[in-house]
């Protein structure tokens, strides 16, 4: 598939339309696997948009494609790029790997000195992961950010990892250090922008709902009215 077919950009307050679908596909996709991720909520997605912490790909149509995210841990010393997934009919398609050099680079422009880690059982992620310059490493070498840990409850492996006190489970830890990366080049640092109040994005995200919701009741109107 030509890769140009695909818009992979910055995620925004015009894309939380999408969130809901995304939820859905990242819950179907864990299941097809049988392998688990953290569970998210539309709201926490739409909310990901509204920082400007996630990258989205759409079809030069509007369709959704793909989609990944940036989670912060250890007050910014360490960077997450979260939940990482494509529509069923893409994969193996290469746009996998357009969307991860897009939050990668996104990534290291927002956190330039962080490090960026993640867990993943995907073989495919690991390729791409390794590309970019993460080193598959130890748990212990992650975030000791308990917040970050509590991520995983929602996980069906979860019981697993606690078993083991943390030092493994059936995910890989790949790391990227820009302190040990050779090859580092400092992108420029985006001039900091004032992130919005929570009430802000909830605010927006609320009014979307309501919009939908609007639009579902004016629907079913015009269907009785038919």
């Amino acid at each position: 598939m030509n890769q140009s077919e695909f818009i992979v950009t910055v995620a925004g307050e015009q894309h939380i339309i999408y969130a809901q679908q995304i939820c859905t596909e990242m819950e179907e996709s864990a299941k097809a696997r049988g392998t688990g991720i953290a569970k998210r909520s539309p709201d926490y997605i739409a909310q990901k948009m509204l920082e400007g912490k996630a990258v989205i790909a759409l079809h030069r149509d509007g369709r959704w494609a793909g989609f990944c995210y940036i989670e912060t841990w250890g007050h910014g010393k360490y960077v997450a790029n979260s939940g990482l997934i494509v529509a069923p009919d893409l994969r193996k398609s290469g746009l996998a790997r357009q969307i991860k050099s897009k939050i990668f680079e996104l990534s290291r422009t927002k956190y330039p000195d962080a490090k960026i880690f993640g867990l993943t059982t995907a073989l495919a992620v690991m390729r791409i992961n390794s590309s970019l310059g993460y080193k598959p490493v130890t748990y212990s070498e992650l975030t000791d950010d308990e917040e970050f840990w509590k991520g995983c409850r929602s996980c069906v492996n979860f019981e697993i990892l606690q078993s083991k006190n943390r030092t493994n489970c059936l995910c890989t830890a790949m790391l990227y250090d820009p302190a040990k990366d050779e090859n580092y080049l400092p992108l420029p640092v985006v001039e900091k922008q004032a992130q919005p109040k929570a009430s802000s994005v909830q605010e927006r995200w609320t009014r979307h709902r309501q919009r939908q919701n609007q639009n579902s009741e004016d629907k079913n109107t015009n269907m009785s009215a038919a």
